[in-house]
């Protein structure tokens, strides 16, 4: 990236418990000119491969892939978290992966993610927590927006996992509550510089 252009941005996305149908009303709806990376970290079990990837590849307008170690993060790309690996930001705009421990039994955990990313990109991230059952990436989006980035939670009223939006707003309460029509609808008016 040259030194001319907007300063990076990109988007990452926290769930568990119910991210399937969640992501699946989100992530088919950014068009294929999607200017910005997407970052997911979803609770799976730490057996074995994830198969979000393969999951979403066909139904989404962008590129889907697993995230690689070290990889730069290009724009207009979805990168899932790979089963039993922290998914981070380097400060170069690279993912970086790590076995370190659990945090709050998960990994690879929502916190990290965000509060990585948000270091990386400060105000040009935008960050979304989904429907889940624990209090992971309440300190993450709460980091977001300490960064001066945008935090945005799926309205615990319409989540099927209550606990991740409502610590994420307990945590964060600057965050914008919204369903999951408006959130789509949010990212999709999303520009690197807005």
């Amino acid at each position: 990236m040259s030194e001319d252009q907007t300063d990076p941005a990109a988007v990452v996305i926290g769930a568990s418990v119910g991210a399937i149908g969640a992501l699946g009303t989100l992530l088919p709806e950014l068009p294929a000119d999607f200017p910005m990376p997407v970052l997911v970290v979803v609770h799976i079990p730490p057996e074995g491969r994830s198969s979000l990837p393969e999951l979403f590849a066909s139904r989404c307008a962008l590129p889907v892939k697993e995230a690689e170690d070290k990889e730069e993060i290009l724009p207009g790309t979805i990168y899932f978290a790979p089963a039993n690996y922290h998914l981070l930001v380097e400060p170069d705009f690279r993912i970086a992966l790590s076995n370190e421990e659990p945090v709050l039994f998960s990994r690879p955990a929502i916190d990290l993610l965000f509060e990585s990313a948000a270091d990386a990109y400060g105000t040009s991230l935008t960050g979304v927590i989904l429907t889940g059952a624990s209090s992971d990436g309440a300190h993450g989006l709460a980091a977001v927006a300490q960064s001066g980035g945008t935090a945005l939670v799926q309205d615990p009223a319409t989540a099927e996992g209550q606990v991740m939006p409502l610590a994420a707003l307990d945590a964060c309460p600057q965050a914008r509550a919204l369903g999951l029509p408006q959130i789509s609808t949010f990212l999709r008016q999303l520009t690197p510089n807005s």
